[in-house]
């Protein structure tokens, strides 16, 4: 089953405006369509594509690499051959698909692309961590594309929700609540997102078994173990960290504040000690790291302050499978019951993680904000989100999520009010239709990717 993605667009902007100068290199966690999409795009915008899946390419292929790079016509002929792909001067796209598996392969990109004849697409997962790429020198001629897990867009293209999409498009920019009717399924459809998530396989599974969360669970449960499998081939210093660290996602969002607490963890434990940890999470794009940003402001990347860290799953629907194990899921009927708000104790958890998932997605790098009241002994504010926007006029724009129907917002307002200056506006994510409130828009969750 082939899914439409957005990244299909970018694909395509590189091919028009990159491809002769540039190999593309799409990295991403594992099974989250990369091969799939990259394969589709060949195959419908060049002559021929010619894939290479280093997870099995044969002895002959891999001498190739060592033997007659210097020798290309030879080179091209073997790959062609092996392959049974017929391979047409600039018509035709080369794919070099999980390609940490041969880290030469890649070092080979900078000859490959000088000779100019085919474009190179590359895909992997933890393409970036130092034990893949320590002996190999990386190619200049390489334009990296981060790719994620099917958003809410993507998600509800999947099925058949275009026209749904559409309408929510609509609201959001004329800032007007959703029909309530259409509201309530736009909600249910957001919550389905959130507990199957957006590996493709598992949705493929949860729509060809008829919407069934048993059938989608049991793809994501294989998906972890992966991930489990990826951890135990990492570097020993730091492989029990990592473990640790993943295990301990879904008790860290659970709590309040959402913080990584490394006493928790170990009680000697400090932040320069996990470092490799967080590394290789964020790196791997399993997590996805939001640091607290000691002095908002444009530019938040400058004042994060890497000591203070939330850690959010990539994925929520693997958060769900991660966070309860199958008697849980089946004795207590936690999918039906977070489907129609009766578990409330996890269910912020999951929503949260479905925003932070969402504006990765959209390209935000993700920040958090606190501020610690001396006379109180106690945060004051926590603001969930921050991120910037404006073109002429650069702003930030926080974000408070909230998964219940009563909440509080004095926190929000008490950040808009010291850094009101800096602020081009402010939002609410809930649960409940669009209102805008003086300068806070509440927006329903199905609106996030839109931020």
């Amino acid at each position: 089953m082939i899914f439409e993605r957005k990244i299909y667009d970018r694909l395509k902007e590189w091919k028009e405006s990159a491809a002769g100068e540039k190999a593309l290199l799409i990295e991403g966690a594992r099974r989250i369509g990369k091969s799939t999409i990259v394969r589709e795009f060949g195959r419908r915008e060049y002559k021929s594509v010619l894939a290479i899946d280093f997870n099995d390419a044969s002895d002959v292929v891999k001498e190739a690499f060592d033997k007659y790079l210097g020798d290309l016509d030879t080179f091209f002929m073997i790959l062609s051959t092996e392959y049974n792909v017929a391979l047409y001067p600039h018509k035709s796209l080369v794919v070099f698909d999980e390609i940490q598996r041969f880290p030469k392969a890649r070092q080979s990109i900078k000859r490959l692309v000088a000779d100019g004849r085919f474009d190179y697409i590359e895909t992997g997962s933890l393409i970036s961590i130092r034990e893949n790429v320590k002996d190999i020198s990386i190619p200049s001629e390489e334009r990296k594309l981060k790719m994620y897990p099917m958003d809410f867009e993507e998600f509800c293209m999947a099925l058949g929700e275009d026209r749904m999409l559409e309408y929510i498009r609509d609201r959001f920019e004329k800032r007007k609540p959703l029909e309530e009717g259409l509201h309530h399924k736009a909600m249910l459809l957001f919550k389905q997102f959130m507990l199957v998530g957006g590996m493709p396989k598992v949705v493929e599974k949860y729509l060809s078994s008829g919407r069934n969360f048993e059938a989608a669970d049991r793809e994501k449960r294989d998906i972890l173990a992966l991930y489990r499998d990826d951890i135990g081939k990492v570097d020993r210093a730091y492989r029990s960290k990592v473990l640790s660290v993943f295990d301990q996602i879904p008790a860290f969002l659970s709590r309040h504040e959402k913080r990584v607490r490394l006493s928790n963890l170990d009680g000697t434990a400090t932040f320069p000690a996990y470092q490799d940890t967080f590394f290789w999470l964020g790196d791997s794009m399993i997590a996805n790291e939001c640091f607290n940003c000691a002095d908002p402001n444009i530019g938040l990347s400058l004042n994060e302050e890497r000591t203070a860290i939330k850690c959010y799953m990539g994925d929520t629907g693997l958060l769900v499978s991660h966070a309860f194990d199958e008697k849980e899921l089946a004795r207590e009927e936690l999918y039906k019951q977070i489907l129609h708000d009766r578990l409330s104790i996890n269910e912020g958890m999951l929503f949260e993680n479905a925003i932070a998932q969402i504006l990765a997605a959209s390209g935000h790098k993700l920040f958090f904000y606190t501020h610690y009241n001396e006379e109180k002994h106690r945060n004051d504010i926590e603001i969930d989100f921050l991120i910037g926007g404006g073109k002429i006029k650069p702003k930030l724009y926080p974000i408070e999520v909230k998964s219940g129907k009563r909440y509080t917002t004095g926190s929000l307002r008490r950040f808009t009010d010291k850094y009101s200056a800096r602020i081009g506006g402010a939002y609410i994510v809930h649960t409940k239709n669009l209102t805008v409130t003086d300068d806070v828009v509440c927006l329903p969750a199905y609106m996030a990717h839109l931020l």
